[in-house]
């Protein structure tokens, strides 16, 4: 097997699993241990994964982000609820602004009973969604794509979101500590910001398991926000804590 076939073939099966030891991918491709640490080395290097003691890992840390194929298929009920409660923050005639995220992306699916609308987006897979549908005015936001986050960065996104205004602003972040939102990747980190600079009213969608966990740079206070989604209730302590700097936390839970 070539090289670029067996690390295509690693993170087919990391999507899967998350994990994997060496040791098992060396037996699963039938190579030596010492080219599974090559590999690993250039899928590092790539930002597609994160070696671990033995092994390697696609899972989020403070410093990686996990691949939006692997995000998708995390906590699908609980993000559904999510894009199904913030797509009543949205009329008919609005400009929508919705971020990389894969829990913000989940709103796309929805937005057809409410057209029309202007939609302006980085995320592929919202582009995907929403391309040709008649009613929706869809600005796909240029710049380099990224592969791993599966939409478009950097200076020419940046510069086109300068150029704009909307109603509302649908993110996503990867980790909430405190009374804070976080993110591994500063290119994503500002590329937030300046949607939520060009939103009158901004919206945070975050699966309840983000809650208690930080990430390398800080995006925004949470403060920001209008309302903060979520689709389960917090420990005591966080939830308090939100209570205490007056954030307005909507928990949208199996009953909604």
């Amino acid at each position: 097997m070539k090289s670029d076939n067996r690390r295509q073939g690693i993170m087919d099966f990391l999507m899967e699993a998350g994990t994997a030891s060496v040791e098992d991918l060396a037996s699963r491709f039938a190579v030596s241990k010492m080219t599974v640490h090559r590999d690993l080395d250039e899928l590092e290097e790539s930002g597609f994964l994160r070696k671990v003691r033995g092994g390697a890992s696609i899972q989020s840390s403070g410093l990686f982000e996990s691949d939006f194929r692997y995000r998708q298929k995390q906590a699908g009920d609980e993000k559904r609820r999510l894009a199904i409660a913030a797509v009543a923050m949205i009329e008919p005639g609005q400009t929508v602004i919705i971020d990389d995220g894969s829990t913000a992306g989940g709103i796309a699916a929805h937005l057809a009973e409410l057209r029309p609308l202007t939609v302006i987006t980085n995320n592929l897979a919202v582009i995907q969604e929403l391309s040709g549908l008649s009613g929706i005015t869809l600005i796909a936001l240029g710049g380099q794509y990224n592969k791993k986050f599966h939409g478009f960065f950097g200076l020419i996104a940046e510069e086109t979101l300068r150029s704009l205004r909307a109603d509302v602003a649908f993110l996503s972040s990867s980790a909430i500590f405190g009374a804070a939102a976080f993110h591994q990747d500063q290119e994503v980190v500002q590329t937030k910001r300046l949607m939520m600079a060009a939103a009158a009213r901004k919206y945070l969608l975050v699966d309840h398991g983000k809650f208690g966990r930080t990430a390398l740079h800080f995006l925004t206070d949470l403060k920001a926000f209008n309302t903060v989604f979520t689709g389960g209730e917090l420990e005591p302590p966080a939830r308090e804590e939100l209570e205490a700097a007056g954030i307005s936390l909507t928990v949208v839970d199996n009953r909604h």
